[in-house]
This record gives structure tokens, sequence and C-alpha cells, in this order.
């Protein structure tokens, strides 16, 4: 396995733990975004869809889709960028901001991975 495809084999437990979190436990994890608990549908919703992406990752590790890594590296470098405003506007509280700190360095430790190994 290429350090490219390690990084985001590494990252997908991140994504599964946090879309089986929000599907069964969901108000954990709102609790520890300081946001109020609740019953409804949405949360589970977004853990499901968090779930399709680690599918996504483990069908590009498994082909070895080494092509699609710089795709992921966009879309995961944009996340701080939401979650930060997301925060300005006061919409959620600072410590989501970890979570896009965490996105972000997944998509670092691909992007130079990737360059390394364009670069041997």
């Amino acid at each position: 396995m290429t350090g490219s495809l390690r990084s985001l084999f590494v990252f997908n437990f991140y994504v599964w733990a946090l879309a089986l979190g929000l599907l069964l436990v969901p108000n954990f994890f709102l609790r520890i975004l300081g946001m109020p608990e609740t019953h409804e549908v949405w949360v589970r919703c977004a853990g499901m869809l968090l779930l399709g992406y680690g599918f996504y990752y483990i069908c590009v590790l498994r082909a070895r889709m080494v092509e699609f890594l710089p795709f992921t590296v966009y879309v995961r470098s944009v996340v701080i960028l939401f979650f930060v405003t997301f925060v300005v506007l006061g919409w959620a509280r600072p410590i989501l901001i970890v979570f896009g700190v965490i996105d972000l360095a997944g998509a670092v430790w691909t992007a130079l991975a990737l360059r390394a190994e364009r670069n041997a």
C-alpha cells in the first residue's frame, strides 16, 4: 500500500467512527458540540452520509485508485473553512473546529504523500 493510500486508510477509521457514532449514539456527539439533544432523524442522516463516504474510501483503497485521492484532499481541506465560518456566524461552538482540523490534517497527510510519490 502506498503512503497516500495508507493515509486514506487511517483517515477512514475516523470517518467510520463518526458515522457509526452519529447513527448509533447521536446525542453523545451533539453534547460534545454543545448542541441540544435531538430525537429527529437529521443527525442520523449525517451519519449515513459519512457511512457512504467511508464505503467509497474502501472501494478506492481496494481498487488502489490513487487518481481519486487528490479529490479527497480538496474536499477535506475545505471542511475547516466551513466549520470556522459556522463558528464565526454563531451557528456552532468552537469545538466544531477540532473536527475540521482533523479533516485538514488528513488532507495534508494525503497531499504530502502524493507529492512524495510523484517525486519518487
